[in-house]
């Protein structure tokens, strides 16, 4: 048996010479810096927090910064951590921590205290965004000299959503600028893989054919050239909806896919697949704001009769099985006859 060499009791397993009482005696077994300064940027508000920027409730990361901050003595281990902050000023929080501890065995309360201070400043992709910083271009044109405005309007739509989405994963991915120009939209982004996505993306929901080309503007730290690349997707002609010749017969041309396209015939309604190198193949016919409207009214689908909306005569059609007396549907004039648009 062993004593105490402070109270001198008797004591079987000496801490440092001392019983448990005598060491815990008057000791911090937590301790804070005075304070904490917890970056946080001014434009997007998102907080500087182990080494990375992330969004975040503004009252846990101030909190959570003080517990990150805490020293703990080497023979406790922590059994519970409870926090309480309480704004001295916009920019300034006080903070209280309250961990309830295990000292060999024995539990034990620690209160520390620090403030903490928000230091504003600029991410570095702020800093880019407000700087126009960009090293692609993404440029999108059509084969005939100016894209549809539906479609420049649902390329934006896509290109936006994707940026947002991957953007929450990876910072430096944005866009600088989109501006539309006689003839097509430009998008200016933020790296050469997500310019080089963004081009096999659309490249592959329209079928549309993709280049790139390199310009030298300078050199890094490091000797090596840097480069800024342009990707240029012209997009065919055709969209989704239209009538279109393939080999000598006439389709709705119903989806057009990364390995090509899914057409549907105007002479038997059956669904043909063509391969992607087929798809420069297709010649528009009609697009689908070229077609007209007709009346079913008569008939036993396929065979029906409908109203001709060009001489107002009643004429023979056939049509797929699911279409209803009554109804109106799309039809094309090819060669002086009048054809079902399915």
């Amino acid at each position: 048996m062993r004593f105490c060499v402070r109270c001198g009791a008797d004591v079987e397993n000496p801490i440092d010479g001392l019983c448990i009482e005598c060491y815990l005696d008057g000791r911090e077994f937590t301790s804070l810096p005075e304070y904490i300064d917890l970056e946080a940027c001014a434009v997007c508000k998102e907080f500087y927090v182990g080494g990375k920027w992330v969004p975040d409730e503004k009252r846990r990361t101030i909190e959570d910064s003080a517990v990150d901050n805490m020293y703990i003595l080497e023979d406790c281990r922590v059994l519970s951590i409870a926090t309480r902050s309480k704004m001295q000023d916009p920019k300034t929080y006080k903070v209280n921590i309250t961990t309830d501890l295990s000292v060999r065995g024995t539990p034990v309360t620690s209160e520390s205290e620090t403030v903490v201070r928000i230091k504003n400043t600029v991410c570095k992709r702020c800093s880019r965004v407000q700087g126009s910083y960009y090293e692609s271009i993404l440029q999108i044109r059509s084969e005939e000299r100016t894209l549809d405005g539906d479609v420049v309007n649902d390329v934006i739509k896509k290109i936006t959503r994707y940026v947002d989405f991957q953007s929450k994963n990876n910072r430096q991915y944005f866009i600088s600028k989109t501006e539309k120009i006689h003839g097509g939209v430009d998008f200016y982004i933020s790296s050469l893989a997500l310019g080089k996505i963004l081009a096999k993306m659309i490249s592959d929901k329209y079928c549309g054919d993709s280049k790139e080309s390199f310009k030298l503007v300078g050199r890094k730290p490091d000797g090596q050239n840097m480069y800024r690349v342009t990707y240029l997707v012209r997009l065919p002609r055709f969209k989704e909806g239209d009538v279109v010749i393939f080999k000598n017969g006439y389709y709705r041309l119903k989806r057009i896919l990364p390995a090509g396209g899914r057409l549907v015939s105007l002479k038997d309604f059956r669904d043909k697949h063509v391969q992607r190198a087929d798809m420069p193949l297709l010649k528009v016919y009609r697009t689908e704001d070229e077609f007209m409207e007709a009346t079913v009214i008569s008939g036993n689908p396929p065979e029906v009769q409908v109203l001709n909306p060009l001489t107002y005569e009643t004429m023979d059609m056939k049509v797929s099985k699911d279409v209803e007396i009554g109804s109106q549907i799309k039809v094309i004039d090819i060669d002086g006859i009048l054809h079902y648009v399915p």
